[in-house]
């Protein structure tokens, strides 16, 4: 048989009976079939592949979200972490054999909260956590568009969110955190910090970030986060 996942386009060609399977057209094709010779079942496969044809991806994303179906879960360690999908620059990840599904049609919303500022240099966890947030569950076959994320911050983690001529002054060096926020934005995440925290701290809405909102009060922004049907991660 010759499933073709899209029009005009075979992925996979099976020949004769017990004959290994032929793939062709380019390499992404050709870790689908290692894929497969490495029993990680055919399921597994179309769903990495649905999500590098319907996503965006860049093609460090593309090999990156291929190669971890590579590491088998007992041989994992620090060192087997590697680029996600779709940002491959942060928030590092492996793959899992889990044992708890997560349903076709699961939509996250999610909501973090982040209080401590990251040393100098160093980049925010929360920050990190949802851009990994976003590599695994794609990773996983969860579509990019079904996942809607947003980062509270408040007390002194605001910091981390400030802009360079805010934060260089206050910390005497560039924000590390300037990248990986303006990564998360292009994928959807939303940003907010708290107005009280930053009265405080004599932060203004100049001082913010591009594309990072604020909000009345960190208690505000996750009072109407709930209601728009988002969970606080718990950590």
């Amino acid at each position: 048989m010759t499933p073709g996942y899209s029009p005009g386009i075979t992925f996979i060609t099976w020949g004769k009976p017990h004959a290994k399977p032929r793939l062709f057209t380019t390499p992404i094709f050709a870790w689908a079939l290692l894929l497969l010779e490495r029993k990680k079942g055919i399921e597994t496969v179309f769903r990495v592949l649905e999500n590098i044809m319907t996503s965006q991806f860049s093609l460090a994303g593309i090999f990156a979200a291929t190669s971890l179906l590579f590491v088998s879960p007992a041989e994992a360690g620090e060192d087997d972490f590697g680029p996600g999908p779709l940002i491959p620059e942060y928030g590092n990840i492996t793959e899992v054999q889990f044992d708890m599904p997560i349903p076709e049609g699961t939509e996250f919303r999610v909501a973090m909260d982040s209080t401590a500022q990251a040393d100098v240099g160093e980049l925010n966890r929360h920050l990190t956590s949802a851009a990994r947030f976003l590599n695994m569950h794609v990773a996983a076959g969860v579509p990019a568009e079904d996942i809607h994320l947003a980062v509270v911050f408040h007390s002194r983690g605001l910091q981390d969110v400030t802009n360079d001529a805010h934060y260089s002054a206050l910390m005497g060096a560039e924000n590390a955190n300037a990248a990986l926020v303006e990564a998360l934005l292009e994928q959807g995440v939303e940003i907010y910090v708290c107005g009280q925290s930053a009265v405080y701290q004599d932060v203004g809405n100049e001082d913010l970030l591009p594309g990072v909102t604020m909000a009345l009060s960190a208690m505000t922004a996750h009072a109407l986060l709930q209601q728009d049907g988002y969970t606080i991660n718990p950590f």
